[in-house]
């Protein structure tokens, strides 16, 4: 009976094929937003990548926790997650161009993503007044971005960033609005969370790596360009070690904490993927560059998106670190600071050098704190 019981609560933790397939439809938008920086590699570009990245990972994450506290396991639940699909489909459709021509596309794919997460969640176990708030500034928001579509120039960007900060800030302002309240009524399931988010990272890692691929000229591949693709491939692998050097301890603290504690770390983890996806988003534009002028020197947007995307995925998973206190920060901290220490290096040398050193910096990083965990095996038992 028993084992019984403990097999049914292990198919409950996983992640349903549904939600990957989910998370590869969402990924879409992260790889369309890469192309929105390589075409405009300025602080301007920059933030129009901020603000749709924003828009876009709120509602995302708020798809997540339906998962997690509702598996989309009955016919119906999949069909509206597949509606759902489509809705970050059409909105990856209009990034590309979200700030002039397509932003009423992006606006109407956002509004299906909304209207379909709360048919969901009234599937949920929360109180009506939670949900009644839920709809109210949710769909508020998705109202002003489809406004936003249908305004041109700064009032497009105004009216959207007004919608971002009233689905992001103001729930923390009130309290009533405060996530923590909304979800007060959920059982979290640990393993399902850490998986979830292990996923997305998985892909979106993986799908960085195809567009790299598919960007390299075939028609003039060199020794230069074959050792760059290696490198390429490098770089996302041990940034995949290095947040999956920590799921096992994460899962295990979350499950050994109460409820309303384990929500609050869940809730600071989502947080912490903000940096971490977009460091994603940002490195991919700097590989890019990397790969298709390795023997030149970078510009220095290019070396700056390349360290500053690394940097911002390593400052993520230190803060997902230090919430959970499941291993030191110093090493972390230190591997941001020199992968930082590299963009004079492609400035001033070339991009194909500072992809090397990125690369030997977070290795190096990998290879002392397996040391350190060894060590520490040895003495006291596995790590985890």
């Amino acid at each position: 009976m028993t084992r019984r019981r403990n097999a049914s609560n292990e198919v409950a933790n996983r992640v349903t094929p549904v939600e990957v397939f989910f998370d590869l439809v969402f990924v879409f938008t992260l790889t369309q937003l890469t192309g929105v920086l390589e075409a405009d590699l300025t602080l301007a570009g920059l933030g129009r990548v901020l603000l749709l990245f924003g828009i876009l990972w709120w509602m995302f994450s708020g798809y997540v926790w339906l998962a997690n506290h509702v598996p989309p396991r009955a016919p119906s639940h999949k069909l509206l997650l597949f509606v759902g699909m489509a809705g970050f489909l059409i909105a990856a459709a209009g990034i590309p161009h979200a700030f002039d021509a397509t932003g009423l596309v992006f606006g109407v794919g956002y509004l299906v993503v909304i209207c379909v997460h709360l048919l969901l969640f009234t599937q949920a176990d929360v109180g009506r007044a939670a949900l009644g708030w839920l709809a109210a500034y949710n769909l508020a928001s998705a109202v002003l971005v489809v406004v936003g579509g249908f305004v041109g120039g700064a009032g497009r960007t105004t009216i959207w960033l007004v919608a971002l900060l009233g689905q992001g800030v103001l729930p923390f302002l009130v309290p009533r609005l405060s996530w923590v309240h909304v979800l007060s009524s959920y059982h979290l399931v640990p393993g399902h969370f850490v998986e979830r988010l292990g996923l997305l990272v998985i892909i979106a890692l993986g799908e960085s790596v195809v567009a790299i691929g598919m960007g390299v000229d075939a028609d003039h591949v060199g020794i230069g360009t074959v050792i760059m693709l290696v490198l390429a491939l490098a770089l996302p692998a041990a940034l995949w070690w290095t947040y999956f050097t920590d799921a096992p301890a994460e899962e295990h603290v979350l499950a050994a904490a109460g409820n309303t504690r384990a929500i609050r770390l869940a809730l600071w983890i989502g947080f912490a993927h903000i940096p971490l996806l977009l460091g994603i988003v940002i490195a991919a534009a700097g590989i890019h560059n990397a790969i298709a002028h390795h023997g030149d020197a970078a510009t220095w947007p290019s070396a700056l998106a390349l360290a500053g995307g690394v940097a911002a995925f390593l400052a993520g998973v230190t803060v997902d670190r230090g919430v959970l206190g499941v291993g030191p920060l110093r090493g972390r901290l230190l591997t941001t600071t020199a992968v930082l220490a590299t963009v004079p290096l492609g400035a001033f040398l070339n991009a194909g050098a500072q992809l090397a050193a990125v690369v030997a910096v977070v290795a190096t990083m990998l290879a002392l704190e397996r040391g350190r965990h060894a060590e520490s095996d040895r003495a006291t038992g596995p790590f985890v």
